[in-house]
Order: C-alpha cells, then sequence, then structure tokens
C-alpha cells in the first residue's frame, strides 16, 4: 500500500531551474516563483493534478484547483499559462480539441480546430504545372489557419466554476513579467532566429542579439496586453476589436488571408465523443475532424482478441501485430477521413467488427505486411507536428484531456504584430494536393481538400479511459501523425503489458502510418527487436524521440501523474 504525507504529493526526479538573471521574487502572485521552479516527472496526489508540457503552467493548474475551481477551470488556465511559458506550442493563435468525463454529467468533446479562411482554395499552394510549392502551407501568413484555442476556451467555461478573469490572471503576470526559460526552450530559440526574421514583419520577443541561454528571462508585453483584452472583453477581446485589427494587419504586411469576418465567424462546435471498448474499460476519445479517436480504436479492436500479453512488451510478436495494426488504420484515414461538416466518412463502416476482423485477414505473424498491396478498405465492407497535451483529474471525480497545437513547431513562425502571439500553420494537415505528404508524412485525399471554412483533418487524440464508469486514464500526447499509435501503445503498455505507468510513457515507442512504408522507432528501441523485424522485412527509421506523453491513473482514490522524460513535462498535484 502507498503511504501518503500531508499535502499527500510524492515527486520523483525533480530538476529545479533557478534563474541566474531577474529578481528572485516572485513577482506574478502564482504561488510558484517564476524565476526558481521545478520539474517534476511523477506526483502522487489525492485532491487533484495536472500533467502538461512546462512545470509553471502545471503549478498554476494546481493553484486553481486548490482555489475552488474543478478540472475545466484547471484546463483553462493550464492552457492559458502554456500560451506563454511554452511558446513553441502552447497558444491562443493555434486550436486544439478537448475531451472530458464529468462525474455528474458524462462525457463531453469540445472541438476548437482551426478553420480554413474564407478566401482558401484547393489548390492556393500549387504552381501553374499543379505541384506544391515548397514550404508554403508551413512557413509564414499563409499558412495559418483561423484560431480557435480563445473560442475553445469560453465553450469550456460553461462546465467550470471561477470566473475567467481569475483562470487568465496567471498567465497575463507571466506574460509581463517574465519567467526563467529552461535550457531546451533556449535551444529551440536558438535554433529559429533565422526563421523569425524570415517570416516576421515587426520585432518579437524570442529574438535576440545574443544567444538565448537557460535562466534568461523570457517577456511578452504584447502577449499580456492581449490577454488583458481577452480578460475584460471576452470571447470579442479576441476575435473582434483591437486584437482582431492585429491580425488582420499582420496578415496584410505578409499577404495572409485571415479577414475581419473570418475571425468575427469562428465558433467552437461541441461534438459527440467517440466511445467504444477495449478489454472491459469505455474509452472516451475525440470524433472526426480529429482521426485519432478512429485510429486508435481500429487499432486497439484489431489486437484486443489476439494474445498480446503472451507476446511480451516490445517483443517482436507484439511490435509486429501492433504494427500491422496500425498500417491498416493509417491507409483508412488517408482514404476516408476529414471534417464531418463537409465529408460524410464512413465512420460506423471503419469501426464495425467484422470490418476489422476482414482488415487484419492477410496479417502473417513474422512476414512483413506491404502498404502498396493493402487493399482499399472499402472494397471489404462493400462485401458485408508541434502540439501539446495536458491531463487533469480533480477530487471532484471530473476529468480533461486537452491536446492543442500550432501544428509545427512555434507554427508559422509568425508572431502578430503589437499583439505578441504565435499564428499556426494548420493549413498543411489539409491535402495541398491528393496523395501527396504533408510535413509528417500524412498523404490524403479527396475527403481532406482544403475548403473554404473546412477543419483541417488533425491526428489529435486526447483521450479518457473509464473502468466502472469512473475515470481510470487520462492521456494524450503530442507528435504529429505519431500521436494516435503513441496513445495505442501507452494503453496497451498498461492495460495488456501492465507496465508502471512511468514505464509506459518513458520506454521506447514506435510507429507506422502506412505511407511511408517503414517501422520509426527510438534511439532506445531494443536491438534484439530490431533484428527480428528486419529479419522479417521490415525497414527502420530510426528518431530522436516519438512523442511526449502525459498519464494519470487512478487507483482506489490514489491519482498517479507522469510527466515525460523527453520534454520539460511536469506533474504537479496536492
Amino acid at each position: 500500500m502507498i503511504q501518503y504525507v500531508i499535502p499527500y504529493v510524492f515527486a520523483f526526479v525533480t530538476i529545479v531551474i533557478s534563474a541566474s538573471c531577474g529578481s528572485g521574487a516572485n513577482k506574478t502572485g502564482i504561488a510558484q516563483d517564476p524565476y526558481h521552479y521545478k520539474i517534476n516527472k511523477r506526483v502522487l496526489a489525492r485532491n487533484g493534478l495536472v500533467v502538461c508540457a512546462h512545470p509553471l503552467a502545471a503549478k498554476v493548474g494546481v493553484d486553481i484547483l486548490k482555489k475552488g475551481g474543478n478540472a475545466f477551470d484547471a484546463a483553462i488556465a493550464t492552457q492559458l499559462a502554456l500560451a506563454v511559458v511554452y511558446p513553441g506550442a502552447g497558444n491562443i493563435g493555434g486550436g486544439g480539441f478537448l475531451v472530458a468525463y464529468r462525474a455528474k454529467g458524462g462525457a463531453l468533446a469540445l472541438d476548437y480546430r482551426e478553420k480554413a479562411p474564407a478566401l482558401a482554395s484547393r489548390e492556393m499552394y500549387l504552381d501553374s504545372s499543379g505541384n506544391i510549392r515548397p514550404g508554403e502551407s508551413l512557413n509564414g501568413h499563409l499558412s495559418s489557419g483561423v484560431p480557435g484555442t480563445i473560442a475553445g476556451l469560453f465553450e469550456t467555461q460553461k462546465y467550470a466554476k471561477l470566473p475567467l478573469a481569475d483562470l487568465i490572471q496567471p498567465a497575463i503576470e507571466l506574460a509581463r513579467n517574465g519567467f526563467a526559460i529552461t535550457e531546451r526552450e533556449a535551444r529551440s530559440l536558438n535554433s529559429l532566429q533565422d526563421e523569425f526574421s524570415t517570416y516576421n514583419t515587426r520585432p518579437t520577443p524570442f529574438q535576440k542579439n545574443s544567444p538565448w541561454r537557460a535562466n534568461d528571462t523570457l517577456f511578452q508585453p504584447d502577449l499580456a496586453n492581449t490577454l488583458q483584452r481577452i480578460r475584460d472583453k471576452g470571447v470579442k477581446g479576441f476575435y473582434e476589436g483591437e486584437t482582431a485589427d492585429l491580425i488582420v494587419a499582420e496578415m496584410k504586411r505578409g499577404n495572409g488571408i485571415i479577414t475581419a469576418e473570418d475571425l468575427k465567424n469562428y465558433k467552437a462546435e461541441w461534438r459527440k465523443p467517440h466511445l467504444f471498448t477495449y478489454h472491459g474499460h469505455q474509452l472516451v476519445t475525440m470524433p472526426l475532424p480529429s482521426s485519432g479517436g478512429l485510429l486508435l480504436n481500429q487499432m486497439l479492436k484489431m489486437v484486443e482478441h489476439r494474445p498480446l500479453k503472451d507476446y511480451g512488451f516490445l517483443s517482436g510478436s507484439a511490435v509486429q501485430l501492433m504494427t500491422e495494426a496500425e498500417r491498416r488504420a493509417y491507409s483508412d484515414r488517408a482514404m476516408y477521413m476529414g471534417d464531418p461538416d463537409f465529408y460524410k466518412a464512413p465512420v460506423d463502416k471503419m469501426v464495425d467488427s467484422n470490418y476489422l476482423e476482414k482488415r487484419m485477414k492477410d496479417f502473417v505473424a513474422g512476414k512483413a505486411g506491404k502498404s502498396k498491396e493493402l487493399p482499399e478498405g472499402e472494397k471489404l465492407w462493400k462485401e458485408s507536428k508541434e502540439t501539446t497535451h495536458l491531463s487533469i483529474m480533480d477530487a471532484e471525480g471530473n476529468a480533461v484531456a486537452v491536446t492543442t497545437t500550432l501544428n509545427n513547431g512555434y507554427g508559422s513562425r509568425t508572431v502578430v504584430g503589437g499583439a505578441g502571439f504565435l499564428m499556426n500553420d494548420e493549413m498543411d494537415d489539409f491535402s495541398s494536393k491528393p496523395g501527396a505528404p504533408n510535413i509528417y508524412g500524412a498523404v490524403g485525399g479527396e475527403a481532406n481538400a482544403i475548403v473554404p471554412n473546412k477543419r483541417m483533418l488533425s491526428s489529435m487524440c486526447p483521450t479518457i479511459v473509464l473502468k466502472d464508469n469512473k475515470p481510470f486514464l487520462v492521456l494524450g500526447t503530442p507528435g504529429g501523425t505519431t500521436i494516435p499509435t503513441s496513445v495505442f501503445q501507452t494503453i496497451v503498455d498498461l492495460l495488456d503489458f501492465n507496465l508502471s505507468v512511468s514505464d509506459a510513457v518513458n520506454l521506447p515507442k514506435f510507429h507506422h502510418q502506412w505511407l511511408p512504408d517503414n517501422i520509426t522507432v527510438e534511439k532506445a528501441f531494443p536491438d534484439s527487436t530490431r533484428q527480428l523485424l528486419i529479419g522479417m522485412g521490415y525497414e527502420l527509421n530510426e528518431v530522436h524521440e516519438i512523442g511526449r506523453t502525459e498519464v494519470i491513473r487512478l487507483d482506489n482514490g490514489n491519482m498517479e501523474g507522469v510527466g515525460d522524460n523527453r520534454g520539460d513535462d511536469s506533474a504537479e498535484g496536492y
């Protein structure tokens, strides 16, 4: 039995950040000094827990819980804080998805994905010969969709308890008074100085004449002013008035196409959560236009009745089976998934048990499948990237999983002049040309073609696993197209292989997405399994890391939160 001591928090792998410049005093009024703070990789708690990409944002979320807020309050405050302290992916210029389970209300799903501007067109990134113009959907003003984050936060507030002024104030103060950046943040900012110069029409807070170093203080006064307008004027403080004017002016300076009408007309949408079962647990995840929930359903169902547990964690047999499930699910993603408001995807057919059984009929143990030989799913049923995630639980029994993004790291690399926030480059998540891959190598077709006001297909996969109709796991990850496979593997690791939460988060992951036809593995992936897979006929591609998974597990009233070792991710609880 785990023994708890007041205040019911036990942290492992603690990293301390201590600023060498700026005042050591706590100027923000939040409980955590923004110049001296800890990264907690594992925390046990009884009353509330937040796991996210930055320790200051996790602390803000828990402070809100301590002040009487619930998991929805904490989700809003944490996202706003991440927009300040984690600018590579935290945002108010992007969008995301929220999945939640209310103790007295059940499952919810909120879509605040970005939309294509009204002036967008199907061939806007193609040259006169019909070829993609490199980089235009990725960098600069033309790559941005209409941002949805702020609309999403105001919709989330319907289930919160505290006024927005309380939830946004920590972010305002962190932006105005500054915080000490981590070594990882310094490295990422230094690596993008040329891009910031190329894609901005006004100076940005991320540019510096000398290299950024760990513990330097990042001040963002324009962002603080933007957040204050949102605090004082509500959702119109972003989508109308001064902030909207600044966005439109920035678009005009850089030949972007987002207009005042695009901003004024943006609405977040409540969706019907995607629900299914796995080994007696009910999963609550995101429906389209996020492909993550559908992919997760397909992959888990394709392996549910096979002896994964007997195969063993990261064994050749387990990895091969899971890889072939991933291959088949991602083939369906490319062909059939898109914004449900514009394209009627055959969802029921794609998750039908008979269809999934047929999908795996050509699986041969010990022999690599070939993506080019995989039959189209329709023939079977006719026979019969920089993103961030946060996981939150509260003492009332509410659970919230949010994945939000700018797409690429630092989005379009364009900061709105005078407003201080980065715009997304989500237009790259459309199929600029059917059959052509995006930045993550994902191939799409007609279902995800560019249409004005349409939401681009996503891979985000915020997920809640219920046990006996109560939250058991809250999880998700960034990572572009690797998001669903990382969530898939984490669930299998916990429910089939009985790994600890820390091991399920931190041990090596792998990924297959139909095309390109190879298995991506992390550097620490075991060599013995690599050799087995190569012997089966698979091609392997090594990368440094895959995703940054954030997990909370609830067991007999005890919450355990783990932040991924791959980043500055941190858990905070009480």
